[in-house]
């Protein structure tokens, strides 16, 4: 009964708490279809446009007036939301594996990755290093994240999709460096950690922290964050481009169960269809996320820095197998992190 109770109240804290992140807690603007889109950290500005966009489109094509609030957050943490209640009707978050464990809640039909293309990911990113200008730590590569002098900003992976990506791409550098002598690696990656200030739970409370709040000599993140941030405050900073990285594929699916229960089924399928249009695939390149669609990825090649990239599946045979030995509760990132 207890365990009930917290759930219950957990439940309607996360209610409240996603009220007021898509409605301001204030009057409500009315529409004839309303959708709630929960995303992870970093996709505000570039869902503030393409919502608008959408809008449009949808009004020229139905007539209908819609409206899309958005929620973000650590990717884990906006899954959590999700599983608990949250009436999303899409999620576009930073993990499959966040998908996943909403559909295995039967919120979302199994099958999803295979619904869209290129396995429901409209784009992909990877991840660098953001440094103060001059580089006054002389970071160049993942060993020096882990020196006695170095202090590193990177969000928690317990809630956080980009640390996730963090940790791994990590462990993927480590693996090569050390021949895969997994003790070494383990080494590696608890003294990364023992240089870690703070563990914000999502990328923008890293990047705050970082660029803010002044706290630490690298900040690692996602590729199109730290690009934003460089465009922003580029007298301040610059980007330290890793001798290897990992190809991020953040993912988008239908909620099934809410959006039929809702009637919000077509309009919800046509918003994450409208992310492979030209429209959106172009807007995805300006925002610095590295567009599906060979023939944008082409025209925006420019911006985005060279970097050999690995994947999940070449070195941890893919999302299940990596949480199940690094994230769950009682993994090697929790023992890891109390072992610093």
């Amino acid at each position: 009964m207890k365990k009930k109770k917290v759930r219950s109240a957990a439940f309607i804290l996360t209610s409240i708490l996603i009220a007021c992140l898509v409605s301001g807690c204030g009057p409500r603007e009315r529409a004839d279809i309303e959708l709630l889109n929960i995303s992870y950290d970093p996709t505000r500005e570039f869902y503030l446009e393409f919502n608008r966009a959408f809008a449009e489109h949808w009004r020229e094509k139905t007539g209908q007036s819609v409206i899309i609030r958005q929620s973000h957050g650590g990717s884990s943490r906006q899954a959590r939301y999700v599983i608990d209640g949250a009436p999303a009707d899409v999620v576009t978050l930073a993990l499959a594996y966040d998908i996943d464990a909403i559909a295995r809640e039967g919120l979302i039909d199994p099958d999803w990755q295979r619904r869209l293309p290129f396995n429901s990911a409209p784009y992909h990113s990877t991840l660098a290093f953001l440094v103060r200008r001059g580089n006054p730590a002389g970071i160049k590569d993942w060993g020096d994240l882990a020196r006695e002098d170095v202090s590193v900003i990177t969000p928690n992976p317990k809630t956080s999709g980009v640390a996730r990506w963090n940790y791994l791409a990590a462990w993927g550098w480590a693996a090569r460096e050390f021949d895969d002598d997994e003790d070494l690696v383990r080494d590696y990656i608890t003294r990364f950690y023992r240089n870690v200030p703070v563990l914000d739970t999502g990328a923008r409370g890293a990047s705050t922290t970082f660029m803010e709040r002044g706290i630490g000599d690298v900040l690692v993140n996602w590729e199109n964050e730290l690009l934003l941030a460089l465009r922003r405050r580029g007298d301040d900073f610059e980007i330290v481009i890793p001798s290897v990285s990992i190809r991020a594929e953040p993912t988008v699916s239908l909620v099934d169960r809410n959006v039929d229960r809702r009637g919000s089924r077509e309009a919800a399928r046509a918003y994450l269809e409208f992310l492979y249009s030209d429209f959106a695939q172009e807007l995805a390149g300006r925002h610095f996320f590295r567009p599906s669609d060979p023939r944008f990825l082409d025209k925006h090649r420019d911006r985005y820095p060279q970097i050999e990239m690995f994947t999940v599946d070449e070195k941890f045979g893919g999302w299940e197998p990596a949480t199940e030995k690094h994230f769950r509760d009682g993994g090697l990132f929790d023992r890891i992190y109390l072992a610093r």
